[in-house]
Formats: structure tokens, C-alpha cells, sequence
């Protein structure tokens, strides 16, 4: 089996997932860096610990498949050129908890799409016990934030008497015809697509206020606005069936402007929430019947892919974009 192994080349899937989650992990490991700096509570700093010690873990893996294949290590980011772990609090301890949780269900969304893909056994496994990490880190910033009361739950549902069937069109409906109420999967994805947007505004207002260059800033500041507007609109369709909407987190972002992270740094963390929240708009489409809701998520992906194709312009303007894996151009070679 082992000689076997040694003589499987890497996929095009293996390749590129271990290349997205080298980048991901290299720059979490700056994040959780500088919070471990400046988190107070002693619950807090341990699941940021165990964080940390994941994504330092799985670059190292990543490192040592990458070296014996042969494979570049991507660039990525490093404490010494993106972030200062000295710098003043930016962020609250109950925003790096509700951080530290959303990278957990982050990960897990991203292994799970990358263990099916995963032929060789090294490989297979690394993204294997990744999920299992994975869990094991949502399960522990859940259990914090249950225990702090922080934890907030997606509206609940009545029982009905027993099963029945959709009878009438109208439960397509939802411009000219009477609206129905909202279904179950329909209220998750709005409420939990509000939560992602409202932590994504805090983020964005903490970004903007360390960053260097002014039109990273501006950029920063139009993405704050807009998850401001997103969570504006998922809102509105909640209450109009008379359900609660989450809380934002703006109050849990400092008044620093020293600086913190690196703009390539802060402007990958961006782009990487655009490409997460065009995956998640369309998943949350596909389970939606009612089809004003279809045609409002299909509005907005437009909306946010032109924003980050602006993100990608300032970043490849700036140098800062690292090229990922691709095919060679076999027409570019013939010109040599």
C-alpha cells in the first residue's frame, strides 16, 4: 500500500482543495494569533487556542504533502508580514467567539465538499479527521455561547396535528398572489444568511478602520454597507411573518485604528466571504418554493459578484492576489 501511495499522483481536486485550505488556515492562523492576544475571557481563549493549534496543524500537513509531491507551497500569510499580534483590541471576546464559530461551520462546509473529491489515501484522511475537527470546534463555541447566553436560536415552529400535502399553486406564489407564511428551510436560511451578514458588517467596520490603503478602505466600507442591506431585506420577509430577526454585532467592534491586519490580508478575508455567501445564496434558492424569494437571492448573487470581481481588480492592482493551481495553457507553451 505504501509504495502504491508514493506513486499516486495528486488530482486536480486534491490539489486545489489543499491549496484553498493551506490559504484559509495560513491566515486564520493571524487571526487567532492576535486574538490570543487580546481575548480576556479564560472559556474564550482556550477554544481560540484550539483553533489555532487545528490551522497550524493543517499547514503543516498541507506543507509536508506539497514537499514530497514535488508541489510549490502557496505563499499565503505569515505573523511576520500580516498581522501584529500586539496591536490594540479591534474586536470584542463574544465577537471572537461568534468568529471562531462561524470558521468552524466554514470549515466543515468547505472538508465536506473536498473528502468526496479525495482519492488518495493521505489525502482522503487529512480532510477526514478535518471534518471531525471541524465539529468538535462548533461544538465547543456552542456549548460556550449556550452556557454565556450568547447562543441565538433560530425561531421555533408549531407542531401540526399531522402531515398533509400542498394543495393549491399559490404555495408557489409571492408577487401578485396572496403570500403564504414562510416554510421551515426557507426561515433557516434567512435567519442564518442575517447572522453571517450581521457578523460580516462588525467584521467589515473593524477592517476599515485599520486599513491603510483608501481605496481598500472604501472598498471595505461598501461591503459593510451592503451586508447591512442584505440583513435589511432578509429581515423584512421574517417579519412579515411575524418572526424575530437576530441580533448585528456593530457594538462589539473597538474604536481602534492602529494598525492590525495587513490589507492583502483583510481584503482576502473579504473576497472569501463573497465567494462563501454566493454558495450559500444559492443553496438557500434552490430551497426556497416561494418565488419572490427565488428572484431576491438570484438579485443579490448578482449584486455581491460584482463586488468581488472589484475586491479581485484591487487585489491583482495591488500584487496581492497568489495565483491558485491551474491547467496548463497549451497554446502559450506552443508560442515558445
Amino acid at each position: 500500500m505504501e509504495f502504491i501511495q508514493q506513486n499516486v499522483k495528486l488530482t486536480s481536486a486534491e490539489i486545489s482543495n489543499l491549496w484553498a485550505t493551506y490559504m484559509n488556515d495560513s491566515g486564520s492562523i493571524c487571526h487567532l494569533k492576535y486574538y490570543l492576544n487580546t481575548v480576556e475571557d479564560t472559556e474564550i481563549k482556550s477554544v481560540i487556542q484550539y483553533a489555532l493549534d487545528i490551522s497550524q496543524l493543517h499547514v503543516n500537513t498541507i506543507t509536508e504533502i506539497f514537499t514530497r509531491e514535488g508541489y510549490p507551497v502557496p505563499h499565503g500569510f505569515k505573523l511576520n508580514e500580516d498581522v501584529d499580534v500586539n496591536a490594540p483590541r479591534l474586536f470584542s471576546d463574544t465577537y471572537y467567539l461568534n468568529n471562531v464559530n462561524q470558521l468552524g461551520k466554514i470549515g466543515l462546509n468547505a472538508y465536506s465538499t473536498a473528502l468526496p473529491v479525495a482519492v488518495r489515501e493521505d489525502v482522503y484522511s487529512f480532510f477526514s479527521q478535518c471534518i471531525s475537527e471541524s465539529d468538535n470546534l462548533i461544538k465547543q463555541t456552542n456549548d460556550i455561547l449556550l452556557a454565556k447566553g450568547l447562543y441565538i436560536r433560530s425561531p421555533y415552529l408549531p407542531k401540526p396535528e399531522s402531515y398533509d400535502f400542498v394543495k393549491q399553486k399559490s404555495f408557489l406564489a409571492g408577487f401578485f398572489e396572496e403570500k403564504r407564511s414562510l416554510i421551515g428551510a426557507e426561515i433557516t436560511n434567512l435567519y442564518t444568511n442575517f447572522q453571517r451578514n450581521a457578523l460580516g458588517a462588525a467584521t467589515l467596520i473593524g477592517y476599515s478602520q485599520v486599513a491603510q490603503d483608501e481605496e481598500v478602505t472604501q472598498f471595505l466600507l461598501r461591503g459593510k454597507q451592503m451586508a447591512n442591506k442584505h440583513c435589511e431585506i432578509f429581515g423584512s420577509f421574517l417579519k412579515e411573518s411575524d418572526l424575530p430577526c437576530p441580533m448585528t454585532w456593530d457594538t462589539e467592534v473597538t474604536d481602534s485604528i492602529t494598525y492590525t491586519f495587513s490589507d492583502r490580508k483583510m481584503m482576502f478575508y473579504t473576497t472569501s466571504l463573497i465567494a462563501l455567501s454566493v454558495g450559500y445564496y444559492g443553496g438557500s434558492m434552490s430551497m426556497s418554493p416561494r418565488r419572490d424569494i427565488g428572484v431576491m437571492y438570484s438579485r443579490l448573487v448578482a449584486e455581491i459578484l460584482k463586488y468581488a470581481d472589484d475586491g479581485a481588480k484591487i487585489m491583482i492592482k495591488n500584487g496581492w492576489m497568489e495565483e491558485p493551481p491551474r491547467a496548463l495553457d497549451r497554446d502559450e507553451l506552443s508560442k515558445k
